[in-house]
């Protein structure tokens, strides 16, 4: 935080005194800031509302007649600072906070990985239905797994299979197995330190699900400054934002199984990668909360157009 920022009047103000005064203080600075949200919120209200209940320890669903509750004079200095912290630094609220939040469970996130905001956690809540029979699947791959919430998230979805986390950068890795930990899910689920499916030969699963790197280089060369916390290696995939999911394509029916299915997330690159395969069936997913850009193919499918 810049030291040069004097915070002392807004603790010593009387015109802030709420947990909701807070809230709207912070929303307004955040909007004036002209702040990006794309990392889980969706707009000024919603982190400012994050940030000041995480810096009071209180839930996220704190109900609203906590609301109207005074703030003692270290509370106001700690929220105060947070928000501020997040205009000045410009760092996605979950680097801030050490969590991110995947599929309604808590995981610990830093600038080591992707900030957790797929819509493929709709898809695991619902155990993948109607594509697999959820009793059926004993064998989960999360490809290119950065924080492991999509993989722990589908321990608690599939809580008799085994899930192997995969990823090739080892600080991944590393808060993969924090995660591991703390959901205590050693048992079921390990992490492995592979490029693609490089030291996992010879396993197979039921399902593959996939986050890649799917960003193209227009659209990395135009990240806004919260992005930029983000590690390049878990965004950029080359000219198309393909190169990862290709690579994937071509390599995926050998690791599945009879009846196993892959899925996707490549964002954005899904019109790029439409036009270079325009005879293959992409199931495209849909889903309530929003979000676009998953596809889902078998491993007939992939047997038949990659090959």
């Amino acid at each position: 935080m810049d030291s040069t920022l004097d915070t002392a009047v807004l603790f010593n103000s009387d015109d802030l005194k709420t947990l909701k005064d807070y809230v709207r203080w912070g929303a307004s600075r955040f909007a004036e800031a002209q702040l990006t949200f794309g990392h889980g919120m969706a707009s000024p209200l919603d982190e400012a509302s994050y940030l000041v209940l995480k810096a009071l320890h209180l839930p996220v669903d704190t109900p609203m007649t906590y609301w109207e509750a005074n703030l003692t004079s270290d509370e106001r200095e700690t929220v105060t600072t947070l928000l501020i912290r997040r205009i000045i630094e410009r760092k996605p609220a979950a680097y801030l906070t050490q969590e991110g939040w995947f599929a309604g469970l808590s995981f610990f996130v830093d600038e080591r990985v992707l900030v957790p905001r797929s819509p493929i956690a709709e898809l695991v809540e619902s155990q993948f239905s109607p594509w697999v029979e959820p009793e059926s699947v004993g064998t989960v791959l999360d490809l290119c797994t950065g924080s492991g919430c999509i993989g722990i998230a589908c321990a608690y979805a599939f809580n008799h299979a085994q899930i192997d986390l995969a990823d090739i950068s080892k600080e991944a890795i590393e808060v993969a197995n924090i995660n591991i930990q703390r959901h205590d899910a050693q048992q079921q689920v390990m992490a492995i330190d592979s490029d693609l499916f490089e030291k996992i030969k010879g396993k197979q699963y039921d399902i593959i699900v996939s986050n890649p790197p799917y960003v193209d280089a227009d659209d990395m060369s135009l990240l806004t400054e919260e992005f930029l916390h983000e590690p390049e290696l878990g965004l950029s995939s080359g000219d198309q934002g393909l190169d990862l999911t290709l690579k994937i394509l071509y390599q995926a029916a050998d690791y599945l199984n009879d009846q196993g299915i892959l899925v996707v997330e490549v964002g954005n690159s899904q019109y790029a990668l439409q036009q270079q395969f325009p005879n293959v069936p992409f199931h495209w997913l849909e889903f309530e909360r929003g979000g676009d850009g998953v596809f889902l193919l078998d491993k007939h499918q992939l047997q038949q157009f990659f090959v």
